[in-house]
């Protein structure tokens, strides 16, 4: 359907009208202990029609790609627009549509057909068997394309072509009542290069089967006061729960406050608030090539660059639409995303990055007499202020005199956000730096899930409440 033909034709007397075209085609394919589990394939298309009237936005969607259905649904948000009117909170006006104009596309990325992944991600499954403790293997590999167009009134015309692959590995190692699964942590991004390769599952599958076998023999984690450095693996759900959702100013105005929905973060504190240490440097960077929530354009048509949002240990910048920037008079970025072509765009992360520092792992190692390196996510809790946090990882190592030593299970800390990201001691330089994400960042209501991206490096972080079990 021309898009730009029926925003300039139709005949209906608003404000503004733009509309958003989305189109997803996903493929998952699943293998468990040598054998296919799963295999699904999914395309779903549809449009949303947007209008604003006397300053109320109003949107209602379609499946049907005809032009009279477009009208139709134009005229629905029309009469909503209107209706709404009378209880609106903010008069809007076309400012916070910008005429953009532009194009994305991730990067080109080769990916074996159906039947070669598919004997890839069996034959992984096996390699995941590296000992008889191992009870269980699982690898999964995902990958989707995603194209979306935006047409309006005011002049807006932008196509964004989206791929985004996963893989994921999994094996659980058993040894009498002990039980301890380990993981690749979920790989996904726009690029696929090398993911799919024979020779790096293999070795990926080694390392994950070996490490679950290492950790079903291993000690517990002990409990007390310790420095503990974060591998990327699992520093990434840190920022993204205590730094990320703190800062989407939905939650900061009271709009937004499902799935631990609220912020300690008030509207003053931005300019003002010392989150953490100095070291500590947090940027919105939707330009970074292959990270999972790249792109050129939010879907209200904001143009998205690097911001920061927290800039040598201080607030400076929250996550949000043009609409929540001009409600709270706060610097926000492009960051309002909808899930499909049926939900309406809110506040979300996109990539939310930690800016490398410069101290290698091997130095920080150096200087800890006695600590924990923790790797890779296992579980999370925090409440709905984003204050007072626990996350449980998979796999630790003791740090002793300046050396890893044995391999520790169920290692957790806690802490309370501010505290920790004071504690920040030293930032891993650009060798630890890695590209994480996730395509499962759940808000809104109906829930909306977005992929999101975190780059981070390694960080050592002083002092750390620690305890075992899990």
């Amino acid at each position: 359907m021309n898009l730009s033909a029926f925003v300039n034709n139709v005949d209906l007397d608003v404000d503004w009208l733009g509309v958003r075209e989305v189109r997803h085609e996903s493929t998952v394919f699943g293998a468990r202990d040598g054998k296919t589990d799963r295999y699904t394939h999914c395309v779903d298309q549809g449009w949303m029609v947007e209008v604003l009237v006397n300053g109320q936005f109003a949107a209602v969607a379609t499946n049907t790609a005809h032009p009279d259905a477009l009208k139709e649904a134009a005229l629905k948000a029309k009469r909503i627009a209107e209706q709404a009117t009378r209880h609106n909170l903010y008069a809007f006006d076309t400012s916070v549509r910008p005429p953009s104009q532009g194009t994305y596309m991730s990067s080109p990325s080769s990916v074996p057909g159906l039947k070669d992944l598919s004997d890839l991600l069996i034959q992984s499954s096996h390699d995941l068997k590296v000992d008889d403790c191992i009870i269980s293997t699982m690898a999964t590999g995902v990958v989707e394309r995603i194209q979306t167009q935006l047409v309006s009134t005011s002049g807006a015309v932008i196509e964004q072509n989206i791929n985004r692959f996963g893989l994921s590995l999994s094996a659980t190692a058993q040894i009498d009542n002990e039980i301890q699964t380990r993981t690749n942590g979920g790989i996904f991004s726009q690029n696929a290069d090398g993911l799919f390769d024979a020779d790096y599952l293999k070795n990926q599958a080694w390392q994950i089967g070996s490490e679950a076998v290492e950790l079903v023999k291993g000690e517990e984690c002990p409990t007390g006061t310790f420095d503990v450095i974060l591998t990327p693996d699992q520093l990434y759900l840190q920022i993204h729960e205590s730094i990320g959702h703190p800062l989407e100013l939905d939650r900061i105005l009271g709009d937004e406050r499902n799935y631990a929905g609220w912020s300690f973060v008030k509207p003053e504190d931005f300019g003002q608030l010392q989150y953490g240490s100095p070291l500590l440097n947090i940027t919105f960077d939707p330009s970074l090539n292959g990270e999972l929530a790249s792109y050129a354009f939010d879907d209200l048509g904001n143009p998205a660059e690097q911001r920061y949002l927290i800039k040598d240990g201080l607030l400076v910048g929250g996550l949000g639409s043009l609409e929540s920037q001009q409600r709270l008079n706060v610097p926000g970025v492009a960051s309002a995303r909808a899930s499909s072509w049926n939900r309406l765009p809110i506040d979300r992360m996109a990539n939310l990055n930690m800016e490398p520092g410069n101290t290698s792992i091997e130095d920080m190692i150096a200087q800890i007499d006695d600590g924990i390196l923790m790797m890779t996510n296992k579980s999370w809790s925090i409440d709905d202020y984003r204050r007072k946090f626990q996350f449980g990882c998979e796999y630790g190592r003791r740090i002793q005199k300046g050396r890893l030593t044995h391999v520790v299970k169920n290692p957790n800390y806690r802490g309370i956000t501010l505290p920790f990201w004071h504690k920040l001691k030293a930032v891993g330089d650009q060798n630890s730096f890695k590209v994480w994400g996730s395509l499962f960042c759940g808000k809104g209501e109906p829930n909306q899930l977005v992929a999101v991206g975190h780059a981070t490096p390694a960080c050592w972080f002083e002092g750390i409440d620690v305890f075992g079990g899990g």
